[in-house]
C-alpha cells in the first residue's frame, strides 16, 4: 500500500507543526531526564541543583513529558477527524 493512496487525505502544516513540536518536547524532557541522572551518579549535592540552569532541567520533565502527550492526543483527534471527512465526501 502506497503512502500517497488516493483515500488519504493531504497532511497539512498544522499537523507536521503538531508532530515536531510534541517530538521536540519529548526529545528535550528526555534528555533533561538524562543529565538529572548523569548528574546524580556523578556525585552532584542536591545544593548544587538550585543555581544556573538546573531548576529548568530539573523541572521541564515534569512539565514537558504531559505537554507532548497532549500534543500527540491533539494530533490524533484531528487525523481521525481529518480521515472521518475524507470518507464521507
Amino acid at each position: 500500500m502506497s503512502s500517497n493512496s488516493p483515500a488519504d487525505p493531504p497532511v497539512r502544516r498544522i499537523d507536521r507543526v503538531l508532530a515536531f513540536m510534541a517530538l521536540g518536547i519529548a526529545v528535550l524532557s528526555v534528555l533533561c531526564f538524562f543529565a538529572i541522572m548523569i548528574s546524580t551518579a556523578a556525585g552532584m549535592q542536591h545544593a548544587d541543583y538550585a543555581t544556573g540552569v538546573w531548576p529548568i532541567v530539573a523541572v521541564l520533565p515534569l512539565v514537558g513529558l504531559p505537554i507532548a502527550f497532549l500534543l500527540i492526543v491533539a494530533l490524533l483527534i484531528m487525523s481521525i477527524v481529518r480521515r472521518g471527512k475524507a470518507g464521507r465526501s
